[in-house]
C-alpha cells in the first residue's frame, strides 16, 4: 500500500462562494464531503484530511523571511487535503473521483508520498 495525498485546490470565487452560503446550504455541503470522505474511512484507507485557512504566513529562504500569504490575488487556493492509503495511482484517482470539488471544477491535484523506507 502506498500513501498518496489529494490536495484540494478551489478558484478564488468558489471559495467566497461558500462564504456566502446559508447554514442550510453548509450543511448539506458539510454531508456530501462526510459521505465521501466517510467512505474512504470505511474502506481503512483514510489516513489524515482537514481544511486550511485561507490565510497563512510563507517563510523563505535561510533568512527565513516571513511575509504574508497565500495571496489572495491569485487565481487558485489550496483550500485543504487527504491522505490516503491505496495501492496505485489509479486506484487513489478513484477515490477522488466522489471529492465533491469537482461538483464546482475545482482541481484534486493527486501526488505520492516519498517512502524513504
Amino acid at each position: 500500500m502506498e500513501k498518496f495525498m489529494l490536495i484540494f485546490r478551489n478558484e478564488i470565487e468558489v471559495e467566497h462562494m461558500y462564504q456566502n452560503f446559508s447554514p442550510e446550504e453548509m450543511q448539506a455541503e458539510l454531508e456530501k464531503w462526510n459521505t465521501w470522505i466517510g467512505g474512504i474511512a470505511a474502506q481503512g484507507k483514510l489516513v489524515a484530511t482537514d481544511a486550511l485557512q485561507p490565510v497563512g504566513k510563507i517563510v523563505k529562504g535561510s533568512a527565513h523571511l516571513v511575509t504574508d500569504g497565500p495571496y489572495t490575488e491569485s487565481k487558485e487556493i489550496v483550500s485543504g487535503f487527504l491522505l490516503l492509503n491505496a495501492g496505485s495511482m489509479e486506484e487513489a484517482i478513484e477515490l477522488s473521483k466522489g471529492c465533491p470539488m469537482y461538483e464546482y471544477d475545482s482541481v484534486v491535484e493527486i501526488r505520492p508520498i516519498q517512502n524513504y523506507q
